[in-house]
């Protein structure tokens, strides 16, 4: 299983992670953020030396409740960190972590590789055509309503097969534009409580029914923290435990906070299943 990332082919039949890096002064996690140019640079120096293949860049935070900010807010954010990161490494592959059109198509022709969208284009009706028009790949998540509102968003008849349902109706949606390259995060902790992140968790297996690539995002999330009563900062090794689970019903890409303990994840992971 390929993507095509500016040119170069990512095999994801070994697991890989993406970094992340939030350009935000709010993401729920504070060890994640990155506001200056030395800030995010060492950041990304750090996990690329670590083992990231990707980096995902957010300048909007999605926490529950997060603040709305404006599009050229959310792209004065984005620009610089893009600038900053491949003028010191030209050769990574940076994920753009955005459900705006405008901010998206800038964020590429700024130099980055990846659309990591949470909405699944529902929250910009231009999404899927920009993708289409740019030829990148695009991380399609499944969410209902909005970061503001989702909380009260997580009703279901059936969680995985209402999951299942919607990345059908996306994926299609997609294909028929010309989208080539797509990958699918379920959308852990969006519109969905802890009961239904560990249910979603325990069936992940069934995504793999999509035939596309899978990505998963548990780093430090409140299913970890929330079950252990602890707090977000103490919340590593329980994201290790999930992110071993995860990479045993078959994920490809984990998008996580600490590049080399999800390294050593896919490492060992990797000795038990082969």
């Amino acid at each position: 299983m390929y993507i095509n990332c500016k040119g170069e082919l990512i095999d994801l039949s070994t697991p890989r992670v993406m970094g992340i890096i939030n350009i935000t002064p709010d993401s729920f996690f504070s060890g994640s953020r990155a506001q200056t140019n030395s800030d995010i640079l060492k950041k990304a120096e750090r996990m690329l030396k670590e083992g990231a293949t990707f980096l995902d860049l957010g300048a909007y935070s999605s926490r529950p409740g997060a603040t709305d900010i404006s599009e050229e807010e959310e792209i004065n954010r984005l620009l610089p960190a893009i600038e900053v990161i491949l003028k010191e490494f030209p050769e990574a592959l940076l994920s753009l972590d955005t459900f705006r059109s405008k901010v998206a198509r800038k964020g590429i022709e700024a130099g980055g590789a990846i659309i990591n969208d949470i909405s699944g284009g529902k929250l910009d009706v231009h999404m899927l055509q920009t993708v289409a028009e740019l030829q990148v790949p695009y991380i399609l998540m499944h969410m209902k309503g909005t970061p503001q509102n989702m909380k009260d968003q997580n009703q279901y008849d059936d969680l995985l097969k209402d999951i299942l349902f919607y990345f059908s109706e996306r994926v299609n949606a997609a294909r028929q534009l010309g989208i080539n390259d797509i990958i699918v995060d379920p959308g852990f902790g969006f519109a969905k409580n802890i009961r239904q992140n560990f249910e979603l968790l325990s069936k992940a297996e069934l995504l793999q029914m999509l035939e596309l690539p899978i990505l998963i995002g548990l780093s430090r999330k409140s299913m970890i923290w929330k079950t252990l009563e602890i707090e977000a900062a103490q919340a590593l090794n329980g994201t290790s435990v999930l992110n071993t689970v995860a990479l045993q019903k078959g994920v490809h890409i984990l998008r996580v906070h600490d590049v080399k303990e999800a390294m050593e994840c896919i490492k060992l992971t990797s000795e038990i299943i082969n």
